[in-house]
């Protein structure tokens, strides 16, 4: 979508890129490069059909992409601190408390070998093993939209105990293998350490086996609908472990509720839905379950999901809040559509993390516009409604 869609905003697109370019080139000393990302900033919301340096270059009226390839590279510049600026503006714009995080992961398909983290690795966005890196993400959603906020590029064993490698794209010597639970870990602690306002954290299996995740957001008291695999051991009330998909083969057909997980483009997205009560861990208010859904039309397709939450939680919230979980895909779809999310030409370790955070940027901007621009239709619709029935008085 093309930032001249937002001309009937009531705070002009141009003025909050502006103050979003002001926010970003605060963290540069020099004035070319805080104008040149500037620049690269309009470029990635802007009508550039691949958001590479030599298109950027061109849209920005560049002779050559050397000024948009340094900015990525060589230019000194603190891409953690503009992490933090779009996760705080996006909390400005998007912010309620009745958000929720969400953790996923993404492929970016390469050809060569050089680029940083590159291996052949398991894909969920290309649904196969293939030459990519992977990048895990942290996105917060809410009822006023959804932007991400967070990323790590995930760095293979192999690429941790190569030095050589390391060198050549730049890998602090601080970065040591870490797993992409791990890495989900410290982006939500880092989240809530922010005081993000959410209700609950979500994550698909891959986050949602991890139990020391599960572990972090209880001792915080925060409230979890976590995906799992079908053979993860729960303790139930008898004190024994048993497999998710053992426990689902005893729900009696009376406990299935038919409830949707969100809107769709065709509609509610309804499947049926089930909780079993796991053993409590926490002393009330706080209780465990075992949610699981199953579709309408092959009852054999389940998938099973680890919830803690306050005891007074309904199955109809339960499986609202799981539904939240596809907002982080939608995040990426928009992102690798509309911002260069997949665009990325740098190799070394700082560039990967610039050129994401600087796209999550421009999401984050155009999010902010839509929340805008959703805020003004309400508003005219109330305002048309109440001189409505003003005119039906009369």
């Amino acid at each position: 979508m093309s930032v001249a869609d937002w001309s009937g905003v009531a705070l002009s697109w141009q003025e909050e890129l502006t103050a979003l370019k002001d926010r970003i080139g605060a963290l540069f000393r020099r004035t070319e490069p805080r104008r040149q990302v500037g620049l690269l900033l309009e470029g990635l919301v802007g009508a550039v059909e691949r958001k590479n340096g030599w298109q950027l270059a061109e849209y920005a009226g560049d002779s050559a992409p050397w000024r948009m390839q340094a900015l990525l590279g060589r230019t000194i510049w603190d891409e953690d601190k503009a992490r933090d600026i779009c996760r705080d503006y996006v909390v400005e714009r998007l912010g309620d408390p009745s958000g929720v995080l969400v953790l996923d992961e993404t492929g970016f398909i390469k050809k060569g070998k050089h680029s940083v983290g590159v291996t052949r690795q398991y894909s969920g966005a290309a649904g196969r093993i293939e030459n990519c890196q992977i990048g895990v993400f942290l996105s917060y959603a809410s009822p006023k939209g959804h932007a991400l906020i967070d990323r790590r590029l995930y760095l293979p064993q192999e690429w941790c105990d190569d030095s050589e490698r390391r060198e050549a794209v730049g890998v602090p010597d601080t970065v040591a293998f870490a797993t992409k639970p791990e890495i989900a870990r410290t982006m939500t602690a880092n989240a809530l350490d922010a005081d993000v306002p959410c209700a609950w954290v979500l994550g698909d299996a891959v986050y949602g086996c991890d139990k020391r995740l599960r572990m972090l957001l209880e001792a915080r008291d925060k409230p979890y609908v976590l995906a799992v695999r079908g053979n993860e051991r729960l303790i139930m009330g008898d004190f024994k472990t048993h497999a998710a998909q053992d426990l689902a083969k005893g729900v009696a057909s009376k406990d299935w509720r038919r409830l949707p997980a969100g809107e769709g483009s065709k509609g509610p997205r309804l499947y049926e839905w089930a909780r079993l009560r796991l053993m409590r861990l926490q002393a009330p208010p706080w209780d465990h379950w075992l949610l699981i859904r199953r579709s309408i039309s092959d009852p054999s397709d389940m998938a099973f999901y680890v919830t803690f939450g306050p005891h007074t939680t309904s199955l109809e919230e339960l499986a609202a809040v799981a539904g939240l979980r596809w907002t982080i895909e939608e995040c990426f779809q928009s992102a690798k559509g509309e911002t260069g999310l997949d665009h990325c030409e740098a190799r070394s370790w700082s560039g990967w993390h610039r050129h994401m955070t600087l796209s999550m940027l421009a999401l984050a901007l155009l999010a902010g516009l839509r929340a805008q621009l959703k805020q003004a239709q309400i508003e005219a619709a109330l305002g048309k409604a109440n001189k409505t029935s003003l005119s039906a008085v009369a």
